[in-house]
């Protein structure tokens, strides 16, 4: 029976075996803990929700400004609005108009 020695281990083969485990273990704690990883996913998602919801608030809003642009255009302005402006930013009134103004 042949006896077969062993060389002995290196420094340096444990210290590059413990460098690499730790960048893998430094990669898996980003992929699970990391701004884009895996407990942040729902805070995304969340995030993306109320973004969109947002975004359709402005897109309405806009879209009623743009009415009322329309409306307001010199060609061919909107009586009524034209009326309801001068009311309320001018405070001019027809002689045969009442106002009465409401509490708040």
């Amino acid at each position: 029976m042949k006896r077969t020695r062993t060389e002995p281990r290196l420094p340096r083969e444990g210290v590059t075996h413990l460098l690499a485990l730790g960048c893998l273990l430094i990669m898996g704690g980003l992929v699970l803990a990391g701004p884009s990883g895996l407990l942040a996913w729902s805070e995304n998602l969340r995030l993306l929700e109320q973004r969109q919801k947002e975004v359709q608030q402005l897109t309405a809003e806009r879209d009623d400004l743009r009415n009322r642009v329309a409306l307001l255009d010199p060609r061919h302005a909107d009586p009524d609005l034209a009326g309801e402006l001068l009311r309320s930013n001018l405070n001019v009134v027809h002689p045969d108009e009442m106002v009465m103004l409401l509490k708040r």
